[in-house]
C-alpha cells in the first residue's frame, strides 16, 4: 500500500485531515507544506474555465493541469479527479485511470458516485490503482444543488453507498453537503476517512477549493469560507508597479543590462 494512503487511512477517529484543491504548480508548493491531501479537481472547469458545469472539463485538460500540480507535490496525497464520461464501464475506467496515473504521476483518483460504479471501482483496485469515492452532490451529473439527507431513503441509500464503496475498496470518501447527522452517522459507520465539504464538521477530514479559501472566487456557496482576501493584496502589488512604470521608477538599473555592470 501507498504509504501515504496508509498516513491517511491511520488518521480515522485521530487527526482530522487537510485537504485542499490545485491546479498548478506554484500554488500545489505552497499547499504541499499543510496539506496531507492535494485533489486536482474537475472544479477547474468553472474555477479558471469558467464553465458552467464539470461536464466540460475533458480528460486533457486533467492531465495536463496534473502534470503541473505534480512539480509543486512533495509530501502530500495527489489526487486525480476522473472527469464525466471517462469511467462509463470497468474497461473504460481502467483504460483512462491508467493513463491519468502514467502521464500525471499521482497517488490516486478520485471517481463520483455511489452503488452504479461499484463495477469500476473494484475493477480499478484490482489493478492497484487506488480510488477515492465521492457521494452525497455528484457535481458531473446532479442538476439540482441541494444538500442530501433530507429523506429517509436517501440517508439510506447514501449509507449503503458509502459501505459499498468501502468493502469495494475506496481508501477514502468524499461527503459533498451530506446532511450534519447523516454525515456523522456515515463516519462512524465505516472505517475509511471521509473528507467533508459543505457535510459539517463531523467528517475525519476537510476540503475546500483553494481559490474559495483566498478570495479570488465570488462564490456564495453556503459552505465556503473566505479565511483571506488575496486579491487585495494582488491589487497593492499591480498599484505599485503601475504607478512606477508611469513614473519611469521601474526598472530600475539593477533590473538592467549593461556593458558597464556586467
Amino acid at each position: 500500500m501507498n504509504k501515504k494512503i496508509k498516513k491517511i487511512l491511520n488518521k480515522k477517529n485521530k487527526s482530522k485531515i487537510i485537504c485542499l484543491t490545485a491546479y498548478s504548480k506554484n500554488v500545489a508548493s505552497i499547499l504541499d507544506k499543510h496539506c496531507d491531501l492535494v485533489l486536482v479537481g474537475d472544479s477547474l472547469g468553472s474555477v479558471l474555465y469558467n464553465f458552467n458545469s464539470t461536464k466540460q472539463v475533458t480528460l486533457e485538460t486533467m492531465i495536463n493541469h496534473s502534470k503541473s500540480v505534480r512539480l509543486g507535490i512533495k509530501k502530500s496525497l495527489m489526487v486525480v479527479d476522473m472527469p464525466y464520461n471517462t469511467y462509463r464501464n470497468p474497461s473504460e475506467a481502467l483504460k483512462n485511470s491508467r493513463l491519468v496515473m502514467k502521464e500525471t504521476k499521482c497517488d490516486a483518483v478520485k471517481l463520483e458516485g455511489g452503488k452504479k460504479i461499484i463495477p469500476m471501482v473494484k475493477r480499478l483496485v484490482k489493478n492497484k490503482i487506488p480510488v477515492m469515492g465521492h457521494v452525497g452532490i455528484l457535481p458531473q451529473t446532479d442538476k439540482k444543488f441541494t444538500f442530501k439527507g433530507k429523506k429517509l431513503a436517501e440517508s439510506k441509500r447514501l449509507l449503503n453507498d458509502t459501505k459499498l464503496l468501502e468493502n469495494a475498496g475506496v481508501f477514502s470518501i468524499v461527503l459533498e453537503c451530506v446532511e450534519t447527522k447523516l454525515s456523522k452517522k456515515i463516519s462512524n459507520h465505516i472505517n475509511i476517512p471521509t473528507i467533508g465539504i459543505g457535510s459539517s464538521v463531523n467528517c475525519d477530514g476537510q476540503i475546500l477549493v483553494i481559490d474559495d479559501l483566498i478570495g479570488l472566487s465570488q462564490s456564495k456557496l453556503k459552505f465556503v469560507k473566505k479565511f483571506v482576501d488575496i486579491t487585495k493584496l494582488i491589487e497593492v502589488g499591480v498599484k505599485k508597479y503601475k504607478s512606477e512604470v508611469l513614473n519611469n521608477k521601474f526598472p530600475k538599473a539593477k533590473h538592467s543590462f549593461s556593458y558597464e555592470t556586467e
